[in-house]
């Protein structure tokens, strides 16, 4: 009789732990990724559903703060710095919270995410940025609680909360026109040191053309005030195996006294290895 205890025992066990039931939830999960500009701006918020009840007054009260949504924090990121309603808003990730009134709503982006719902203890000090976003009647109801972007230009957007009856607007810019004129700056000024010693690590590393690839790492170095002593190292493992070993060894020798001053043991070693390895002393 024990044993069929433990037994019956360890099938209410068993069942508790493998008979999970899997069913669609109330306030299903969403995430949109959108481009504005140049910028990535990305919401991650679940959508509860109106399901017959008052929302703006009543479940949702006005002159509160309201979690945006439902469950876990609904979150917005941004790639660039932008403005929201005017004010600077720095990169990153925020949950929003508002607090909904009849004429407007107060949005607040608040750096701690990882709350469900409203935080316990509210922090104006985690409060970014606080803004007004202006309220609209719709001609219709939203049965599900929707957030999305829109009115798409190259400078910014507008970001919409919309339930009920209840659209609620918040327009931002992005750093668009300075992140194109300075790529056009960048481009029209030509490769800089950093791309000739990319493109002549890449050349020599996957074999292509070590000729090709010492000439540009020796471009990358005549565009420093001081060599750098990671480029010399290549140099010097290029010009190595186009068999220019003399070259290779006053070109490593350079590189380990830079790396001495710069105290980088790794590079002192490879070049005194190299120096050996290369018949130098």
């Amino acid at each position: 009789m024990k044993k069929l205890y433990l037994f019956l025992f360890a099938g209410v066990i068993s069942a508790a732990t493998f008979g999970q039931i899997t069913a669609p939830q109330p306030s299903p999960f969403t995430k949109v990724e959108q481009e504005v500009g140049l910028t990535n701006v990305t919401l991650e918020y679940s959508r509860p559903g109106m399901r017959e009840r008052k929302i703006f007054g009543n479940l949702v009260p006005f002159g509160e703060i309201w979690r945006t949504g439902a469950n876990n924090n609904t979150k917005i990121s941004f790639s660039d710095d932008v403005e929201v309603g005017g004010k600077e808003l720095k990169k990153g990730t925020y949950a929003i919270y508002t607090r909904p009134n009849k004429d407007n709503w107060e949005v607040m982006f608040y750096t701690e995410t990882n709350n469900w719902g409203n935080p316990q203890k509210w922090d104006d000090s985690k409060v970014a940025l606080k803004v007004n976003a202006e309220v609209s009647e719709l001609p219709f109801p939203m049965e599900t609680f929707t957030i999305f972007i829109d009115d798409l230009k190259n400078d910014g957007a507008v970001l919409n909360f919309v339930w009920e009856n209840t659209v609620a607007s918040l327009p931002f810019t992005v750093p668009t026109d300075s992140k194109t004129l300075a790529s056009i700056e960048r481009v029209m000024n030509g490769p800089t040191a950093n791309d000739y010693f990319a493109a002549g690590s890449y050349y020599h590393d996957s074999r292509k053309d070590n000729k090709k690839a010492l000439e540009w790492v020796n471009k990358a170095i005549s565009m420093q005030e001081a060599p750098a002593f990671w480029m010399l190292r290549k140099k010097s493992l290029i010009q190595a195996d186009l068999g220019m070993k003399k070259e290779a060894i006053a070109t490593a020798k350079q590189s380990l006294e830079m790396a001495k001053k710069a105290n980088n043991a790794d590079y002192v070693k490879m070049n005194e290895d190299s120096i050996k390895e290369w018949g130098g002393k």
